[in-house]
């Protein structure tokens, strides 16, 4: 069985990341989706939060795409996430030519803890490479429209978070 494994924060989960989670789960039997707890970023939303939403988003994915995809929370480095859930692959979602810099850097520090374990990078797709969570956030938090860049029900929670229903 081929597991992959896309690793992120997910605060919020966005339309980039499911279309990263959608392209990912044709290239393997089971993708784990890894819900950091990245207490440096601060997230808006707690990790339960997180992992509902995901676990939300994904039981539709499942379902249209024939692969298993479940959220896994971790703390610990991601390639040793990657043996916890038995992951080969790890996907990596680029929006521009700026994100790569870092995953390069990453890629070259996993490999070197693992080389067993390989990293797919797919592109987002030409309407999504704007969107960041972070920036998501600060449309919401300063009234803006965000119904472009997550699905409804990311939307009401977040407006909910936010104190903007």
């Amino acid at each position: 069985m081929r597991i992959g494994l896309y690793p992120g924060t997910f605060d919020p989960i966005t339309l980039g990341h499911i279309d990263i989670i959608r392209r990912g789960a044709a290239l393997v039997d089971r993708l784990v989706i890894g819900v950091a707890i990245n207490r440096d970023k601060g997230p808006l939303f707690d990790l339960e939060e997180r992992v509902e939403m995901i676990e939300s988003v994904c039981a539709k994915l499942s379902e249209e795409t024939g692969t298993e995809i479940i959220a896994h929370p971790f703390e610990n480095l991601l390639i040793h996430c990657a043996h916890d859930v038995g992951a080969q692959i790890i996907v990596r979602g680029l929006r521009a030519v700026a994100d790569f810099e870092y995953e390069y850097q990453m890629v070259g520090m996993n490999r070197v803890l693992d080389r067993n374990v390989e990293t797919v990078f797919l592109m987002a797709e030409a309407k999504h490479q704007a969107i960041a969570s972070k920036l998501v956030k600060e449309i919401a938090r300063l009234d803006g429209d965000v119904s472009s860049f997550v699905t409804p029900e990311v939307r009401e929670r977040l407006l909910a978070k936010l104190g903007k229903l």
